[in-house]
C-alpha cells in the first residue's frame, strides 16, 4: 500500500491530478495538529485573528451596503450589494496570507485527514474546537468595539440588524426553513474550499491569481446569500451586545449551518478529493489482478 504523502509516479499524476493538493493538506494537518496540541495558545490566537478579520470585513460588508442605501434604492442597492460582497471577498485573502486559523477550511483538512488515517476523531475535534472558540474570541473582541463605538448607530447598524432578522427568519419559520438553510450552509462552505483546492493544488502559482480565487469564492456566497458559521457568530455576537438578539434562534442558526458547512467543505470538497485522489485503490487493484 503507498503512502498518501509519497511522491507520486508519472502514472499515478496522469490518473489522480490531485495528489499535490492530497499532500498539502495532509502536510498542513500535521502542523495544525502539533499546534493545537502542545502550542494550542499560538493556535488559538491565529483562530481569534480569523475571527476578527471576519468581524471588520463583515462591518465593511453592512457599511458598504448602507452606503449605497443612503444614495438611493433600486439599482443603487442592488450595486451596493454586489460591491460589499467583493469586499467582504478580501476576508478570505487576508486570513490566508496572514497564516490565520478558520474554522470552515479546517473542516476540509480533518476530513481528508480522517480518509487517510491520518488524524483520529478527538484529535480532529480539537482542532475544530480550539479553531471555533478562537473564532469566536477574535469576534467577540471585535464586537465589543463595536459596541463601545458610534459604528452601528446609523444606517450600517439598520443593514446589520436586517441580515440578522433574516438570518434568524430561515429558524423562525419550521422545517422548510432550517431545510433552506441546511442548504446555504453546504454551499458556502462548498465554495470556500473550492477556493482553498485551487490554492492548494499547485496549478496557480502567483499571489494575485490565488487571491482572486478566494474573493470569488466568498463574493459567490455573501451575495447569493449563502450561510457561513463563523461570519454568523461574529455578526449574532455583535448584535447581542446590542441588546437585540433572540439567543434560541441564534443558536439554532449556528448549529444548522454548523452541520452544513461541514457536509460542504468536509464531505463534498475534503472526502470527495481524497476518495477520487486515492491511488492507494490503484495499487490495491493491480494486486488483487496479479493474484487472479
Amino acid at each position: 500500500m503507498t503512502d498518501a504523502t509519497a511522491e507520486p509516479s508519472r502514472e499515478q499524476k496522469q490518473l489522480f491530478p490531485g495528489e499535490q493538493f492530497i499532500s498539502t493538506v495532509l502536510d498542513a494537518l500535521e502542523t495544525k495538529t502539533a499546534m493545537s496540541g502542545k502550542l494550542a495558545r499560538v493556535y488559538i490566537m491565529r483562530a481569534a485573528m480569523a475571527g476578527a478579520l471576519i468581524g471588520v470585513m463583515y462591518l465593511t460588508y453592512y457599511a458598504v451596503i448602507a452606503a449605497f442605501a443612503g444614495v438611493g434604492s433600486g439599482d443603487l442597492v442592488a450595486i451596493g450589494q454586489i460591491v460589499g460582497a467583493l469586499v467582504f471577498g478580501f476576508a478570505l485573502v487576508f486570513i490566508y496570507f496572514s497564516k490565520s486559523e478558520l474554522l470552515t477550511s479546517n473542516m476540509m483538512i480533518v476530513s481528508i485527514g480522517a480518509y487517510y488515517r491520518k488524524t483520529t476523531g478527538l484529535r480532529s475535534l480539537r482542532i475544530l474546537g480550539l479553531c471555533y472558540g478562537g473564532n469566536f474570541v477574535g469576534g467577540l473582541a471585535i464586537a465589543l468595539m463595536v459596541a463601545g463605538s458610534s459604528i452601528l448607530s446609523g444606517d450600517v447598524g439598520v443593514q446589520m440588524a436586517a441580515g440578522v432578522e433574516h438570518k434568524l427568519a430561515y429558524v423562525a419559520d419550521g422545517a422548510s426553513g432550517w431545510l433552506d438553510l441546511f442548504l446555504r450552509a453546504v454551499l458556502c462552505n462548498f465554495m470556500i474550499n473550492l477556493a482553498m483546492l485551487l490554492v492548494y493544488n499547485g496549478r496557480i502559482r502567483d499571489d494575485l491569481t490565488a487571491s482572486i480565487a478566494m474573493i470569488m469564492s466568498v463574493f459567490v456566497f455573501a451575495f447569493v446569500g449563502f450561510e457561513h458559521s463563523v461570519a454568523n457568530t461574529v455578526v449574532f455576537t455583535i448584535e447581542a451586545l446590542s441588546g437585540n438578539l433572540d439567543f434560541g434562534l441564534a443558536l439554532g442558526n449556528l448549529g444548522i449551518v454548523l452541520l452544513g458547512n461541514f457536509v460542504g467543505g468536509g464531505v463534498l470538497i475534503g472526502w470527495y478529493y481524497a476518495y477520487a485522489n486515492d491511488a492507494r485503490r490503484l495499487m490495491g487493484k493491480r494486486r488483487t489482478g496479479a493474484g487472479a
